[in-house]
C-alpha cells in the first residue's frame, strides 16, 4: 500500500509518556504519511496540543511557529529536580513559607510582560554544536545565558499549602519548567513542574484536537489556507498559479504592493494555498510554493476543509 497524500494541519491531544517524535512516528504508521512535522515540541511528561504538519502542509510551519502558547499546568512547591519537572531526580528540598492571594498576586506581577529567563539545563538547546541535555546527562554543567521573553497571561492559584495552578500564555522560547523553577525563588523556596498541558497554539485550541488513539484517515485536516488566517492574502487567476508553481515569479509584480518584509499568502481559483511570498522593497518574492492536492489511490480525500 503506498503512503497517502495528506496535505493539512492535524491538531493532536498527546497524551503522557509519548515523545513528540514518537506522536509523529504514530501518526505515519496510522495515515501511512511519509511527511510529518509537529509544532513546538512537548516534553514526554506533557499533555495536551500538538498540531502536526502533513504533507505540503510542512512547508508553512515556519509561519506558525512564531504564534502565541497557552498552558495550565501545577508547580510543586519544597523540592526541585535536575529536570525542573516531574521526572527528574531531585536535587534540593527547603521548606514552603506560607503565602497568601495577596503575595500570589505580587509574584504573578513580577512575570506578566517582557521578562528575562534562564533555560534550562534539560532543554534542546545547543552549546558548541551540543544538546544541553546531552551534557546534563554527562554531568555537565554550563552557564546558560537568560533569554527574554514575553508573557502575555500569568495566573498562580494555590490547591494546597505546595501545590500551586499555573495558567500562561507566552511567546516561542519560553520555557514553563523555568517559569516554576523561578516562582518557586521568589516564594522563598524550591519547586518544580508538577504537571502540564497545552491548551492552545496560536488560534488553535485543544477543545479541536483529536486523542492519539483516535486518529483514522477520516481525521479531520485544517487547510494550510485556513492555518495561516491571519495572513494577507491575494486570489490569482490559474495562469499566474502556474507560473508560480514552476518558480515564474513575474506576475507577483501585479500584486497591491507591500510594506518592506510583510508576508502574504497567495490562493489559486479553487480556493488552496499555492504559496507564501514575501515583499522586499517595492516586489513580492517567493518563500514557499505548495504543489496541488492530489488524492492517492484508495486513500480518501474526506475531511480536508
Amino acid at each position: 500500500m503506498s503512503k497517502a497524500s495528506l496535505d493539512g494541519i492535524l491538531l493532536v491531544d498527546k497524551p503522557a509518556g509519548i515523545t513528540s517524535a514518537g506522536v509523529v512516528r504514530e501518526v505515519k504508521r496510522r495515515l501511512r504519511v511519509a511527511k510529518i512535522g509537529h509544532l513546538g515540541t512537548l516534553d514526554p511528561f506533557a499533555t495536551g496540543l500538538l498540531p502536526l504538519a502533513l504533507g505540503e502542509a510542512a512547508k508553512i510551519v515556519p509561519y506558525l511557529n512564531q504564534e502565541t502558547k497557552a498552558y495550565e499546568g501545577t508547580i510543586a512547591l519544597g523540592r526541585t529536580t535536575n529536570t525542573l519537572d516531574s521526572t527528574g531526580e531531585t536535587t534540593e528540598t527547603a521548606p514552603v513559607p506560607p503565602f497568601d492571594e495577596v503575595t500570589l498576586r505580587s509574584v504573578s506581577d513580577r512575570f506578566r510582560g517582557t521578562i528575562e529567563q534562564v533555560p534550562p539545563m534539560f532543554s534542546a538547546l545547543k552549546r558548541s554544536g551540543v544538546r544541553l541535555y546531552e551534557l546534563a546527562r554527562q554531568g555537565i554543567e554550563v552557564e546558560i545565558e537568560p533569554r527574554t521573553v514575553a508573557i502575555e497571561l500569568f495566573s498562580l492559584v494555590p490547591a494546597s499549602a505546595d501545590l500551586l495552578m499555573l495558567r500562561v500564555r507566552c511567546s516561542k522560547g519560553t520555557y514553563v519548567r523555568s517559569l516554576a523553577r523561578d516562582i518557586a525563588r521568589a516564594l522563598g523556596t524550591v519547586g518544580h513542574l508538577a504537571s502540564l498541558r497545552r491548551t492552545a497554539f496560536g488560534r488553535f485550541d485543544v477543545d479541536e484536537a483529536i486523542p492519539l488513539d483516535g486518529i483514522s484517515p477520516a481525521a479531520h485536516l485544517l487547510a494550510p489556507r485556513d492555518a495561516l488566517a491571519g495572513m494577507r492574502e491575494f486570489s490569482v487567476a490559474d495562469a499566474l498559479v502556474a507560473d508560480l508553481r514552476h518558480g515564474e515569479q513575474r506576475g507577483l509584480a501585479a500584486l497591491p504592493a507591500g510594506g518592506d518584509g510583510d508576508t502574504a499568502k497567495v490562493i489559486g481559483p479553487d480556493g488552496a494555498l499555492v504559496a507564501v511570498v514575501c515583499a522586499a522593497g517595492s516586489r513580492w518574492r517567493l518563500l514557499r510554493v505548495l504543489a496541488p492536492a492530489a488524492a492517492s489511490p484508495g486513500v480518501p480525500s474526506v475531511g480536508v476543509s
